[in-house]
């Protein structure tokens, strides 16, 4: 009976994962939001030209970053997800199209980042 006793706890926490929500994804193109007012004036293309250097001024890393998708819609990230952009901007070598593939959970302000991976 002892055993059964630890068992149901076990169960109830499995079942709780098992029927929560599966992950968003994101993919589309990693911009700061300083820069994503270019996209309402020029479209998607400002995005796929914007520049990885740009994008890691001062300025540009502290208004923070978001992902531009196909349909032209600016997703900005949450702080952790600022954090993870601006270390993939850093270690890549890739000079403009910055593909991104985000993962995570749409939040009112700001989509809640789990992982981050430059394209």
């Amino acid at each position: 009976m002892l055993n059964l006793n630890r068992a149901v706890p076990v169960l109830a926490l499995m079942a709780t994962f098992a029927l929560a929500a599966p992950a968003a994804e994101l993919e589309g193109l990693l911009m700061d939001k300083m820069c994503s007012a270019k996209v309402a004036s020029e479209g998607v293309k400002a995005a796929k030209m914007h520049t990885r250097d740009c994008a890691l001024m001062p300025n540009c890393v502290s208004s923070g970053f978001g992902v531009v998708t196909a349909d032209g819609k600016f997703h900005p990230l949450d702080a952790k997800g600022n954090e993870k952009a601006e270390a993939a901007l850093k270690a890549s070598k890739k000079k403009d199209d910055l593909r991104v593939k985000v993962t995570g959970e749409q939040e009112d302000a700001a989509f809640r980042v789990v992982s981050l991976k430059l394209l």
